[in-house]
């Protein structure tokens, strides 16, 4: 079996952005998580058999309390916030199984369902539906990979050496150096793609990059530079690394049978007579037909 996780987060923002807005009669807007439930379907229909969606219920998790900067609801349009709790609904009642997070991150969920079903021998591969650079540490050969649907794109463990400079393992310390706009933490001064690629490639991790450096084995000129800021900025490089490395919750993942997709259940034809879908219950009860 191939298993499936999704970033729910990120598709009920790409689809708010990418599709026309559509309100209901009692004036609810309710485009992005249409568009949501037509993506899961096309996934449905391609057979996917095992899929799981990760939500962030609440934007702020216990990384905010870590650094303030750190991403949040601000700014984010009312009408798009209004809809998680309704995606999570109807996500539910499509028969999907979907992990709302509060004080843990989508990302969060997905890093410990992936480590559940990669470890299942059953499991020929998992997805992780999500362009999301933080990912990439889960990522497994090719066993784990990771997936952008917008652009299609897989990333296996070579695919994101070749796209950082660094393996998997070492994702959290790239982060950290060259900062996560999307995330809301900045890196370290001085320190770009190149010179993190560089440097971790020979390390490893930030903790293991020697104080002095005349010591560092890499072809950098501004190897002085680099290594004084990093001394003046440890504790920020290691706390941005640890805003980056994803908790690993196998709790929310008993058993990867629990993703098996077996049909929807009866209040989603409600649901889709609600956001105005009628057509996607039906085009869903197809599919069920089929399995």
């Amino acid at each position: 079996m191939r298993v499936f996780l999704v970033d729910g987060t990120y598709e009920l923002f790409r689809h708010y952005y990418g599709v026309p807005p559509h309100r209901t009669a009692e004036g609810a807007e309710v485009a992005a998580t249409r568009g949501v439930l037509w993506s899961m379907l096309r996934l449905l229909e391609q057979g996917v058999t095992h899929l799981g969606v990760a939500t962030d219920h609440i934007i702020e998790s216990f990384r905010n309390a870590m650094w303030p900067a750190y991403k949040s609801s601000a700014g984010v349009d009312p009408q798009l916030l209004g809809q998680f709790g309704l995606l999570e609904v109807a996500l539910e009642a499509m028969g999907v199984v979907v992990w709302p997070m509060v004080e843990l991150e989508a990302d969060d969920a997905l890093a410990g369902a992936a480590a559940v079903a990669a470890d299942d021998p059953r499991v020929e591969q998992v997805v992780i539906c999500t362009p999301d650079k933080d990912l990439g540490q889960c990522v497994r050969g090719r066993r784990v990979v990771q997936l952008d649907r917008r652009r299609m794109v897989v990333y296996d463990e070579a695919a994101v050496t070749a796209k950082f400079g660094v393996g998997p393992a070492s994702i959290p310390d790239y982060l950290a150096l060259v900062g996560d706009s999307a995330d809301g933490y900045p890196g370290l001064p001085g320190w770009g793609a190149r010179s993190a690629a560089t440097v971790l490639a020979r390390y490893g991790h930030i903790e293991q990059i020697p104080d002095n450096p005349g010591e560092w084995a890499v072809p950098l000129r501004n190897r002085p530079a680099l290594a004084a800021t990093l001394r003046a900025e440890r504790d920020h490089a290691l706390l941005f690394k640890d805003l980056a490395t994803l908790r690993v919750d196998r709790s929310l993942l008993p058993d990867v049978d629990g993703l098996r997709w077996t049909g929807p259940t009866e209040a989603f034809a409600e649901v889709c007579r609600r956001i105005d879908a009628r057509s996607l219950a039906t085009q869903v009860d197809r599919v069920a037909g089929q399995r």
